[in-house]
């Protein structure tokens, strides 16, 4: 939805990320613009280290995504194509297949992913998002990178304060059995 209330924007800080990026090629005049707009913010955000890879279509986004995942050597992905409603059933195959194997990848690797794959109605719907959404998904992978981030650092921390805590405790037990 556009100029929806997406909440207060957050101070984000990309330049230690490695971000990657898969494009659909159909309705490239869109995915292109999808692409130039979210390139254009993560270097705004202070990301330099950016991997971009064309795909033929949005069904073939999943699959690149997972290769890139594979390589365990990104902060996030970034997933953007756009599906136009035709007179058949294909929009909806592509448009739940897609969105079903972005989100599977991301969940599979615990790997941020942005998904940016348009399904408008139209193309005048498509050419309305195209720049705010590729915005859009180069803030949410930067914000949801530094998020992981933090997550994974809160879990080393309780980690290290379990094993301390059972190192004391094995401590304590050897002095009971003096």
């Amino acid at each position: 939805m556009q100029e929806a209330n997406k909440g207060q924007e957050q101070e984000l800080d990309g330049q230690f990320l490695h971000i990657g990026i898969v494009q659909a090629r159909f309705n490239e005049d869109i995915t292109n613009a999808l692409a130039k707009a979210c390139i254009e913010e993560l270097q705004a955000l202070g990301v330099t280290s950016i991997d971009h890879v064309m795909v033929p279509g949005a069904l073939e986004v999943p699959v690149a995504l997972q290769a890139m995942a594979e390589r365990a050597e990104y902060d996030a992905l970034v997933a953007l194509g756009c599906i136009i409603r035709g007179e058949t059933y294909h929009f909806e195959l592509v448009a739940n297949e897609s969105g079903a194997g972005v989100s599977r990848v991301s969940l599979d690797y615990n790997l941020p992913i942005a998904n940016a794959i348009l399904t408008t109605e139209n193309l005048q719907q498509a050419i309305a998002r195209q720049s705010e959404k590729g915005r859009d998904a180069a803030r949410v992978a930067v914000e949801m990178a530094c998020i992981m981030d933090d997550l994974a650092a809160d879990m080393a921390e309780l980690a290290d304060d379990v094993d301390d805590d059972e190192a004391d405790n094995d401590e304590q037990d050897e002095t009971n059995a003096r």
